[in-house]
């Protein structure tokens, strides 16, 4: 199950050949594998579910190792006249890469921090300079070093002490998203602590000797915090709390001033935090407020105060407000921000003498600057009229200058620093095309399109201009719709190649998601889920009444939970599109929310429903993709995953291939392929990435029928 999401970046190419309708790709080249038929039957609530392929959910068996490998031969033999598109597709992407760059410094404890890239590289080398960025560089962390003999590599670093001199690192060497926890003095260059314990989240004490972290339990549900004295064995470390209900999940932090550490306990709907003042260690946590079934809350400090994002008094959308840190008892709460219906408060980043608010107004981000001196506040305004702004990275607390990240549809990537007080702004960074770039090439909409129940469903477009609305052209239609996170619009070098064979790009901004406030995600979730799937539908099917593109030239995709999304829509209307992209994705959705062992399982009853209860149960048969598939015609299907992915395992859609395979009546290609090595995003390579995006997007121009 996905509790994640990628945005699977697409296309970047210069040709513009739009061939005849007859798809290159021919699924008769090979036999594609039959899964074997072993019937097992669940009874549940008077029903009889039978699965054929649970058998597939044995990773360690080499009969499912078989299956994959015969399927990723068949995906091979299917997918190989693409290859040659796939070839011109990287180049693309390559040609539009900074391969040698550097990230944007920020500023922490003296001492600037950037990562760096270097060509022919996969992966980044982070460093600092001390002071000035004049300073000699230090590297701290080279992930390529790490890399070497490793399939798989994906490593950061998690934090750093307050004195600088040691970092906490975590590595994942898989792509199961079990992270080693490692501890460099960074005054040596000597590993301390090596890979000592599995760790989800981690955080210094001011003392930089003492390390916070969490660890998981069997189902990967983080559920433990640790105190850990840098350089002792493992088995002195201290329990100092155990979240022992299922439903929630366990975390650590530091507030931005550095005064308090804090841990909270969060469920889909709850929230309970607790803090420590971080000169104390050894100290007892205090709970700022007790859970409320469906009260949730975060908490920042400030000046003796706890800044508080709550819900509470029906605060839908959120409303901030304040307390003392010696008495937290909601009757004392101060109202700092009120609640509103028409903006939804999605963060709050507290400075010495500025709070910076990050909103959400008519599905567009904003960011709202809030000045203690006089308790007055503006709205940071930006040249376009759909966009995507957020603080960037900005972990020192006394300063009145911030970094603010901003893209759109047409605009790439980029960093301005921003004067709190004085408003000014300085562009640090856009993110470089090599091969040229211009926006004004392009074009992008935010249109409305109106769902079964009358709901007006944005959608965000963007193609190259010229295009003619004659309901011929190509279109990819992406979509999400789960967990309350947010479609933001935003650039891709890659959806280049798309873009310029004239390809029109969609993305819907469903229910499910919190696009338009709060109760745009309480409208897609639990028993009000098939909204998502309608939304999706509606969007689809105005770009084709609008004329944007042609029925039988249009693709939609969708990744983890957006795999659940193609899923319920194919089988909804299958006659909605002619090739669905399903990577990662959440196919069986009764199987999994059954078995209480997986990761996430338990924790996400408060998002699908527990199928143990009848009600829910009964919903999750109207939309669960792998229950509902049945003997019909299908679009072509391109179907992605990786044997080590812990957020939706490899089995759903494994097993979601063999039944469609055996229940199909139409001869269009169903493609699998299986990541032998890989995790939910897929490679950890950045080479590696833009391979299999390219493997892709050839797919998808493939079934539009652009094969060049």
């Amino acid at each position: 199950m996905p509790i994640s999401l990628r945005f699977f970046a697409l296309g970047s190419v210069a040709v513009l050949t739009l061939c005849g309708a007859v798809a290159a790709i021919d699924p008769t080249v090979s036999v594609p594998p039959v899964a074997k038929k072993v019937s097992t039957e669940l009874r549940l609530h008077g029903a009889t579910l039978v699965d054929d392929y649970a058998w597939l959910k044995d990773k360690k068996s080499p009969e499912t190792i078989a299956y994959l490998e015969a399927e990723n031969a068949y995906a091979e033999a299917v997918m190989k006249p693409t290859l040659k598109l796939q070839d011109t597709l990287y180049k693309e992407y390559l040609s539009r890469t900074k391969q040698t760059d550097l990230s944007v410094p920020y500023h922490e404890g003296g001492y600037w921090y950037y990562s760096k890239t270097a060509e022919g590289k996969q992966y980044p080398t982070y460093c600092r300079k001390k002071g000035t960025l004049d300073a000699p560089e230090e590297v701290i962390l080279d992930v390529n070093e790490l890399a070497k003999g490793e399939k798989f590599m994906s490593a950061r670093v998690a934090s750093v002490s307050d004195d600088g001199a040691r970092i906490a690192v975590l590595t994942d060497t898989t792509g199961f998203r079990e992270y080693m926890l490692s501890v460099k003095d960074l005054t040596t260059g000597t590993t301390l602590d090596n890979r000592f314990v599995k760790a989800a989240s981690v955080a210094w004490a001011a003392d930089g000797k003492t390390l916070f972290y969490i660890t998981e339990d069997s189902a990967k549900r983080p559920h433990k915090l640790w105190r850990h004295d840098v350089g002792a064995v493992r088995e002195k470390d201290v329990l100092v709390y155990e979240e022992k209900d299922e439903l929630f999940r366990l975390g650590v932090a530091r507030t931005r001033d550095g005064k308090y550490l804090t841990s909270a306990s969060a469920s889909s709907t709850t929230t309970e935090q607790r803090f420590l003042a971080a000169d104390d260690p050894a100290g007892t946590w205090t709970t700022l407020l007790s859970r409320e079934t469906g009260h949730e809350y975060t908490a920042d400090h400030r000046d003796g105060l706890f800044y508080i994002r709550t819900n509470r008094d029906r605060a839908t959308n959120f409303k901030l407000v304040t307390c003392p840190v010696r008495d937290t008892d909601p009757k004392k709460w101060k109202e700092f921000r009120p609640h509103s219906g028409a903006v939804l408060i999605q963060g709050l980043s507290l400075f010495k003498e500025f709070a910076v608010i990050s909103e959400r107004e008519g599905g567009v981000t904003q960011i709202r600057v809030h000045r203690f001196a006089d308790g007055t506040s503006y709205r940071i305004e930006f040249p376009e009229p759909v966009f995507s702004a957020t603080p960037g990275r900005n972990p020192e607390f006394d300063t009145t200058t911030i970094q603010l990240s901003y893209t759109s549809l047409v605009t790439p990537a980029s960093v301005y620093s921003f004067d709190l007080a004085t408003k000014e702004r300085k562009l640090l960074k856009q993110q470089e095309i090599p091969a040229g770039y211009d926006p004004a090439r392009y074009a992008s909409e935010w249109v409305l399109a109106t769902a079964k129940d009358g709901t007006k469903v944005p959608l965000s477009i963007v193609y190259k201009k010229g295009l003619k609305r004659d309901g011929t052209a190509p279109v990819l239609l992406y979509g999400y719709g789960s967990y309350g996170a947010s479609a933001n619009v935003g650039f891709s070098a890659t959806r280049l190649s798309l873009l310029d064979r004239g390809v029109v790009f969609a993305q819907g901004h469903i229910r499910g998601g919190a696009d338009m406030g709060r109760q745009w995600y309480e409208d897609g979730k639990m028993l009000k889920k098939v909204n998502t799937f309608t939304d999706f539908i509606a969007c689809a099917d105005f770009l084709v009444e609008q004329k944007y593109g042609a029925r039988e030239r249009l693709v939609i995709q969708g990744g983890s939970a957006g795999g659940l999304l193609v899923g319920a829509t194919v089988n909804l209307r299958p006659d909605l599109c002619k090739a669905a992209v399903l990577q990662v994705p959440f196919v069986d959705v009764i199987n999994t929310m059954l078995d209480e062992s997986l990761p996430l399982t338990v924790q996400e009853f408060l998002e699908w429903g527990n199928p143990k209860k009848r009600e829910e149960f009964e919903y999750m048969r109207t939309y669960c993709p792998y229950t509902n598939l049945a003997k019909k015609s299908y679009p072509a299907m391109l179907i992605e995953t990786s044997l080590n992915d812990s957020q939706v395992l490899f089995h759903e859609p494994a097993k979601y291939t063999a039944k469609v395979r055996a229940l199909k009546t139409d001869s269009n290609p169903v493609v699998f392929r299986c990541r032998m090595v890989g995790g939910h995003g897929g490679a950890s390579g950045r080479y590696d990435a833009l391979k299999d995006v390219a493997y892709t997007t050839a797919f998808i121009l493939d079934q539009m029928g652009i094969t060049e």
